[in-house]
């Protein structure tokens, strides 16, 4: 990989996955993962070289979006479709509902804590309208927030005191205070941007937030404070999410919608999904 920070790059072939790529997620191992490689419904799999392949497909019509790695190494997939979020076991590729509710519009992205709470946007793009949920460790489900706008990307804080969510159609980032049982609080904006959509975003070691503009085909890089502290150019226009991986965390994986494929640029310091595989 070429190590010049800030500078993106393709990694995988143009067109390899649907337009619905999304949720991508690194394990411990430094294996991307992302939704619908090939065709919809299933798990890509892509190693630290590049080659991609099918790793599960989904059963019953479920189809992917969010991707996170609980502290065991499980995988956790947002599915939106049936309104679930699946558990994935690794080693069997047995695929089980780890959680379920009727109620969601539809589990968009996902975010994990230390703790293995995992907490969930729910939009509803034909109201403009979103949710938040926590999906607790006993696979119970609780509505955080409801009547938000269009709920999108979501983050847990590397001090695990701070939830971030964004509205990709209002284009606001909300800052919550997060209690160490899930309850978020003091709800307030930590930036609007003036144009462009949102989709996923991701924290590094720092807390500094990675924001998928879509439509506009960069990240922002936002500090704790809510200053846009670089914009990363993307190949692609419509990015839908991105992951942390590589041996030092510091490789910044981002999905394209309008090209099916991944692009990857080195960063400064290593994602905070790296550091919770350090500690596990």
């Amino acid at each position: 990989m070429i190590d010049e920070l800030f500078i993106s790059h393709p990694f995988t072939e143009r067109e390899g996955f649907t337009s619905g790529i999304e949720g991508p997620a690194c394990d411990a191992e430094g294996n991307l993962y992302a939704v619908n490689y090939a065709r919809q419904h299933t798990i890509g799999k892509v190693t630290p070289e590049g080659k991609c392949s099918v790793f599960v497909e989904l059963p019953d019509g479920s189809i992917g979006n969010g991707l996170r790695f609980d502290s065991a190494g499980f995988m956790l997939i947002a599915d939106y479709t049936n309104h679930n979020i699946l558990k994935v076991d690794m080693e069997t590729r047995e695929i089980s509902v780890y959680a379920h509710e009727t109620t969601m519009n539809q589990p968009n992205d996902i975010a994990i804590g230390a703790n293995d709470i995992v907490y969930a946007s729910d939009p509803n793009w034909a109201e403009s309208t979103g949710q938040i949920w926590r999906i607790n460790t006993d696979g119970t489900v609780a509505l955080l927030e409801g009547d938000m706008g269009t709920t999108n990307g979501i983050e847990v804080s590397p001090d695990e005191q701070t939830l971030y969510v964004n509205e990709s159609v209002q284009r606001n980032i909300w800052v919550y205070d997060l209690s160490a049982t899930g309850e978020i609080s003091n709800k307030r904006l930590l930036i609007q941007f003036p144009d462009f959509g949102f989709d996923g975003m991701r924290c590094d070691v720092e807390g500094n937030l990675y924001v998928t503009r879509h439509g506009k085909g960069t990240i922002a890089k936002v500090s704790p404070q809510g200053e846009v502290l670089i914009e990363i150019e993307l190949a692609g226009k419509d990015c839908t999410n991105l992951a942390f991986g590589g041996p030092d965390g510091r490789t910044c994986y981002v999905t394209l919608a309008d090209r099916g494929n991944v692009e990857y640029f080195r960063t400064d310091l290593p994602g905070r999904s790296w550091q919770l595989f350090q500690r596990g």
